[in-house]
């Protein structure tokens, strides 16, 4: 059984920073894309950031410039770095990860517990 464990989340002021980390834990061959996605109360989940085995990243526009998502695939984990952060970026941040369990796959798709991020005024 596979599981994602997420940390780091917690109470920020506005321009503060936190870091998230996200490892992957249990028996399985070999990790894919990762990526983290926020929902804030009352809205829909949306993609915050994505990043390939290979290391190519992409960003929502409204966190371009402050956030910076990177992997370490040697520990089957991967961060977001949050600075300057907003009171609008107050949500739960839940990482994803494509994980194949063997060799010849398939692939399917894991998601953390969840940790909350809130931002001050």
């Amino acid at each position: 059984q596979v599981h994602l464990v997420e940390s780091g989340g917690g109470l920020v002021q506005a321009g503060g920073s936190l870091r998230l980390s996200c490892a992957a834990a249990g028996t399985f061959f070999s990790i894919n894309t990762m990526g983290w996605y926020r929902q804030a109360p009352g809205k829909q989940r949306e993609l915050v950031a994505t990043i390939t085995k290979g290391g190519s990243t992409n960003y929502a526009d409204f966190v371009k410039g402050r956030f910076t998502i990177s992997r370490d695939n040697a520990k089957n984990t991967v961060y977001l770095q949050m600075n300057s952060l907003k009171p609008e970026d107050t949500a739960v941040y839940y990482c994803n990860a494509g994980i194949i369990g063997t060799y010849t796959g398939p692939w399917r798709d894991y998601w953390g517990q969840g940790t909350q991020v809130t931002v001050s005024s």
